[in-house]
């Protein structure tokens, strides 16, 4: 029986290789961060879904115009690792599936998550339709994709569901959703990796 992954990703938190998963992604977030906010002039909320530790989180905070930050999490030991290195931050541990914020935000954004889920194209659209305000911007990143041939044994690795689409049909699933001004690009890519799969949309 194949395992969890927010169990996957408890455990990970509970022998540090969070700080890894920071380390590995920052570049591509970075670049995300600057897609999200270069046409950015006014007031912001964020949500980071697939927090983890809420290292996005708190850099996100610290762009100026951003107004509130929250993480939210199914892996509860991420969720308490970043309440313990950041205790006045908005960490919560929750399904992404059966959760909503009281507010719908201006962004949402989300990194190596999105594929976790048996069925993208429910979590987008519950992203969409319930945290995202009329306009708001989506951005999610993914390493896991058909392209990108190295990633390929990653379920069998880890014993756990990973749902594998090539590029158009991630920009199609989005289209699906009901998302508007579907971009596609890859960042952070090397002679020995293929780059991360960014996909910006507006609601």
């Amino acid at each position: 029986m194949s395992r969890k992954a927010t169990d996957i990703f408890s455990e990970w938190a509970s022998i540090g290789r969070d700080e890894g998963m920071q380390k590995n992604h920052w570049k591509a977030v970075k670049n995300m961060f600057q897609t999200l906010i270069k046409e950015q002039s006014k007031p912001f909320s964020f949500i980071d879904a697939g927090c983890g530790n809420g290292w996005a989180v708190r850099e996100m905070k610290k762009n100026h115009l951003c107004v509130e930050a929250v993480g939210v999490d199914g892996a509860l030991e991420m969720i308490e690792r970043a309440k313990k290195i950041d205790p006045n931050g908005n960490y919560i541990y929750h399904d992404l599936m059966e959760w909503k914020p009281l507010t719908p935000v201006d962004i949402v954004h989300s990194m190596e998550v999105i594929y976790y889920f048996n069925d993208p194209k429910k979590i987008i659209c519950h992203i969409k339709d319930k945290w995202l305000k009329p306009k708001g911007k989506f951005i999610m990143g993914l390493d896991f994709y058909k392209e990108n041939s190295d990633c390929h044994n990653w379920p069998k690795q880890l014993d756990t569901q990973m749902t594998l689409l090539p590029i158009n049909q991630w920009v199609e699933l989005l289209k699906n959703c009901g998302l508007k001004d579907v971009m596609s690009y890859k960042t952070n890519t090397t002679d020995s990796f293929e780059g991360t799969l960014v996909l910006h949309a507006k609601k």
